[in-house]
Parts: structure tokens; C-alpha cells; sequence
């Protein structure tokens, strides 16, 4: 099954997990006068739209290049993740807001066993599609899965916080609910920046980790025909990149001779997972 067939599948999965648990958490938390439980069920809100985000994101990233696209859609995930934080962050200054007028106005906490069904069920539910989602964004390199799998891993500590406040509040501790509420949309603000500076690190065309970059030079020292490089440039293409440089030959090689050496290299590097495509051009020394 190929890269964006299996993100498809898994931006289903969160669209209609987060949807289930929208409804059973507004449901209760609006019975309960929950102010942590009702930031919860905006939480989920927000992660369906994160999923559909994903979905058409992945999409568009999986169109092949084109006459106007020469590289391919790949920016397209980081677009779209930059989409999802900026909604994540909006969520979490919401959230803020509310669990701050909440504190203030003493709201009555009314106890319910399904309070302590939903969290609990929630945090099944987002264990699954944490664990799920976070091997796919390992295994395919992908961010908007990278992004999602850290809202679902965010989603289980909040919701365990939830638990916790719904548990002081029933012994008459009704300020821990805000509190609480006030905690999460902190949390949620920082994984929304987070994931905001990940995909504007790559829409700006940061260079490639030290690890594959170490990966390309190490393949280019091996062969003894190169005397030197100059102009290095790696440049995100999606999640892989494009790699340039220019290599120093013997001048007394033939143009034929030379270029077959950069050939090879093209050919080996471009080889490595995160490479797209490799460009040298060649000069005597």
C-alpha cells in the first residue's frame, strides 16, 4: 500500500473517531456543567478538522508534477500543517478564555458517572489512534501524521487531566475544573507553535538534518575522483529533497570519463530515502 493510501486511510480513522468523541463529550460535559470536559469536546471539534485537513492535504501532496509543478504537490503537507496548528492554536486561546471566565464565575459541577465512561473511553479510543498514526508518520516520514499523532497523544493526557478534575470536583474542589482547563489549552497552544515552526521550517527551505546530509558526504568520499565540492544545496521537495552540488575532477579526464563519475553519484545517492533527486555539475581542476 503506497504513502498516501495509507494516510487517507488514517485521516478516515480521526475524522471518525474525533466525531463519536465530539458527541459523547459535549453531551456530557453540557450535563455536568464541565468546563474542562466541555474544552475537551472543542478539542475534538478541532481535531475532525485537523483530519480533514490532513485528508485533502494528502491528497493534493499525492498528485505527480506536472507543466506547472515540476517537483511535485509534497509542500502541500506542510501547508496544510501549518493549517492544522493555526486552528490548534485558535482552540487553545478559546479554551483559555472560557476556563478563565469559568474560574471567575464559580459554575456548579454536577456529578455523573458517565463523566468517568467518557474519559476513559476517550482515552482508549486516542491511545489506538495515537499508536497507529505515530507508525505511519515514522515509517512514511510524513508531517501532517506527525502533527495528528501529537494531537491524539495530547488528546490522552487532557482528557486524563479531565478525569482527574472530574474526580477533585466530587469531593467539592469546583476550581481544580478550570484549572484544569486553563492547563490544557497551555498544553495545546504549545503543541499548535510546535508544529506551526516544524512545517515553516520547510516551506522555508531549511536544510536537511545533519544525519542524511552526513549520509550524501559519506557516499561522495568515496570515490577518489573527486577533489572537491562547492555550492552544497539541499531544497525541500515534500518530505524528501533535492539535492545540487558542484564536484572538482582531474582536467586531464575526458568529458565522458568525468560525467559518468557524477552519473554514479546521482545514481547512488539519489538511492537514499529522503533524497528526490540529485543535480552535480562538473568542473576540471
Amino acid at each position: 500500500m503506497n504513502r498516501y493510501k495509507v494516510v487517507k486511510i488514517a485521516s478516515v480513522f480521526g475524522i471518525l473517531g474525533n466525531l463519536f468523541l465530539l458527541i459523547i463529550k459535549g453531551i456530557v460535559g453540557l450535563i455536568t456543567n464541565s468546563q474542562a470536559m466541555i474544552a475537551d469536546s472543542i478539542n475534538s471539534a478541532s481535531d475532525i478538522i485537523s483530519s480533514i485537513l490532513t485528508y485533502i492535504g494528502n491528497k493534493i501532496a499525492s498528485k505527480p508534477k506536472d507543466e506547472d509543478h515540476h517537483l511535485g504537490h509534497g509542500k502541500a503537507e506542510y501547508i496544510y500543517s501549518m493549517l492544522i496548528s493555526v486552528l490548534i492554536m485558535l482552540v487553545a486561546i478559546t479554551v483559555f478564555k472560557d476556563s478563565v471566565f469559568a474560574l471567575f464565575d464559580n459554575n456548579v459541577f454536577n456529578f455523573s458517572i458517565w463523566y468517568i465512561i467518557v474519559c476513559i473511553i476517550t482515552i482508549i479510543i486516542k491511545l489506538c489512534l495515537f499508536l497507529y498514526t505515530s507508525n505511519v508518520a515514522k515509517k512514511y516520514h510524513n508531517l501532517l501524521m506527525l502533527a495528528n499523532s501529537k494531537d491524539h497523544r495530547n488528546d490522552m493526557i487532557v482528557t486524563f487531566f479531565t478525569l482527574v478534575s472530574g474526580i477533585f470536583m466530587y469531593y467539592g474542589f469546583n476550581f481544580v475544573d478550570s484549572i484544569v482547563g486553563i492547563g490544557i489549552s497551555i498544553f495545546i497552544l504549545i503543541t499548535g507553535i510546535k508544529i506551526f515552526i516544524q512545517s515553516y521550517d520547510i516551506l522555508m527551505d531549511k536544510a536537511m538534518n545533519k544525519e542524511t546530509q552526513k549520509e550524501v558526504m559519506d557516499i561522495i568520499k568515496k570515490y577518489k575522483e573527486v577533489k572537491k565540492i562547492q555550492h552544497f544545496n539541499a531544497t525541500p521537495v515534500g518530505y524528501l529533497y533535492q539535492v545540487s552540488f558542484t564536484i572538482f575532477v582531474d582536467g586531464n579526464l575526458s568529458t565522458f570519463a568525468s560525467h559518468e563519475i557524477a552519473n554514479r553519484l546521482e545514481k547512488e545517492i539519489s538511492a537514499l530515502d529522503d533524497i528526490y533527486v540529485t543535480i552535480i555539475h562538473v568542473n576540471p581542476i
